[in-house]
């Protein structure tokens, strides 16, 4: 990983790197992103408008597995209007530069595809606040652009919750009710017609995340996720200081780092990289930087 530590030391030395004041929940702060893939190059995105991840809470003690209840099967996922967050340029300015960035993000991942599959893809980041949701978002609308794939956007941070917002969506349910067993899978999607998007939200905030990521319900519904869409994209919580992330990176193909330029320490780096085998983290976005 040592190109991305140097794509973060030239960012600071020649003062591309800065970081913006954060502001309240709910208000907007402008960002910008590039993606640095462990191939040579860099992409610079332009500007767009997102709010701080917020804080993960603390960890909580293991429990058993909760039982599966029966529940009727529906047979398609509910259909929803979205009201998109200034941050889903991908959609709202599809003709932007900032869109087109992330279309070459889309394409670089898509020739990744020739040194194996790369189905299913989490997002993450060392810290709260890198802006690893709006990544992962955009990421996923410009994929559902793409020849009419089927992509499901999965929030998978079950802890800080942030797709439903950003999609303007009811909450749940979601993943959190369909590993406890209080809905299904179909009942828990909501797909987006108007933007070829289906969204899995997070759902009822559970007592034991962790164990419901790691339990044998989260790899079912993942393998099942994967079998009824071509992309699988997965929001995840921050590295630091969760287990979250190290529980369902098995499951990913690949994953996408998230990194604040100014803001995000090279030992943060170094540890959340160290939570992945080797050659799974395939990009690094550097947020902030110009």
């Amino acid at each position: 990983m040592s190109r991305i530590q140097d794509i973060l030391a030239r960012a600071e030395r020649d003062g591309t790197a800065h970081r913006t004041h954060a502001e309240s929940a709910g208000s907007a702060g402008a960002t910008t992103a590039a993606l640095v893939t462990p191939i040579n190059d860099t992409v610079t995105l332009g500007r767009s408008p997102f709010t701080t991840d917020p804080e993960p809470v603390r960890m909580t003690i293991p429990v058993t597995e909760p039982a599966i209840v029966a529940r009727p099967v529906t047979l398609e996922p509910r259909t929803a209007r979205a009201t998109l967050h200034p941050a889903l340029v991908v959609a709202i300015a599809p003709h932007s530069s900032v869109a087109e960035r992330y279309r070459t993000i889309r394409t670089r991942l898509t020739l990744r595809e020739e040194a194996g599959p790369l189905r299913s893809i989490l997002v993450t980041s060392p810290g709260a606040g890198d802006g690893k949701s709006v990544t992962c978002a955009n990421l996923a609308l410009t994929m559902a652009q793409e020849f009419q794939r089927t992509v499901v956007l999965v929030d998978a941070d079950l802890r800080t919750p942030s797709v439903h917002t950003l999609f303007g969506i009811e909450r749940g349910p979601g993943l959190g009710d369909v590993l406890a067993g209080d809905a299904t899978l179909d009942e828990a999607l909501v797909h987006l017609p108007d933007y070829g998007l289906t969204i899995l939200p997070a759902g009822r905030a559970p007592h034991f995340p962790t164990e419901l990521l790691g339990s044998g319900t989260m790899r079912r519904t993942f393998d099942t996720l994967r079998a009824r869409f071509d992309r699988v994209l997965l929001d995840l919580p921050p590295v630091a200081p969760l287990a979250d992330v190290s529980t369902v990176a098995p499951l990913a193909d690949g994953a996408v780092m998230v990194v604040r330029a100014g803001a995000t320490q090279r030992p943060a780096l170094d540890r959340a990289l160290d939570v992945f085998e080797d050659g799974k983290v395939i990009g690094v976005v550097l947020n902030e930087a110009h």
